[in-house]
């Protein structure tokens, strides 16, 4: 497929930053990122091959990307000893079950944002032009995140039984991470609406 001017600089900090983290798992012997890799290598893939026809704008190209990022730094980078993905940013509430708020929160809330914005983009073609708003296409969207947000349990669960030492932690950490997924699908409505483009179709829709 052809690559745009703009979509360059997006392929060029993915194939780094993936190549990066990929041979660090590797070199680590670790197992559980390396599957990661491979998921986000795949994904990467999808986008890459659908591109033309789906046409996903800078904004979310660079937001998928960073979600990736943060992704892989968090299971690599240790600060003081202590991995990335476990430190607390903003210690709201800390207890020996769980934390708020963690890094790994963090990136959940960014990465369903993210998605849910990818979500709508998809959607959007299917909209009238002209209709009016309601609830229902912000419940849709917030419930479509919270389901992507649900299948990246279902990978995680893939990988805990493939690398049963993994660092994918417990109920709670389940818990925790789907509420957060929640919060930011519900962050992508919210700036959706915020910027008039939440119920608006393409302009070449028909009315």
């Amino acid at each position: 497929m052809s690559i745009r001017k703009r979509e360059l600089p997006v392929l060029i900090v993915n194939l780094l930053y993936i190549t990066l983290f990929a041979f660090l798992s590797i070199g680590r012997r670790n197992y559980e990122f390396i599957i990661y890799a491979l998921v986000i290598v795949v994904f990467f893939a999808l986008i890459l091959a659908s591109q033309r026809r789906v046409e996903f704008p800078p904004l979310i190209l660079w937001g998928l990307t960073l979600w990736g990022l943060l992704h892989m730094a968090g299971g690599h980078l240790y600060f003081g000893g202590t991995r990335l993905y476990e430190i607390v940013l903003v210690p709201l509430t800390l207890t020996e079950e769980y934390a708020i708020f963690r890094y790994d929160q963090f990136v959940h809330t960014i990465g369903f944002c993210v998605a849910t914005l990818a979500c709508h983009h998809l959607l959007r073609p299917q909209l009238a032009a002209g209709a009016r708003p309601s609830v229902t296409l912000p419940a849709l969207l917030v419930l479509m995140g919270m389901g992507m947000g649900a299948l990246n349990e279902v990978i995680e669960l893939l990988v805990v039984f493939v690398v049963p030492q993994s660092g994918v932690g417990g109920y709670f950490n389940t818990a925790l991470d789907l509420l957060f997924n929640m919060f930011g699908a519900m962050l992508a409505v919210v700036w959706l609406g915020v910027r008039g483009t939440l119920w608006a179709a393409p302009p070449d829709a028909a009315a």
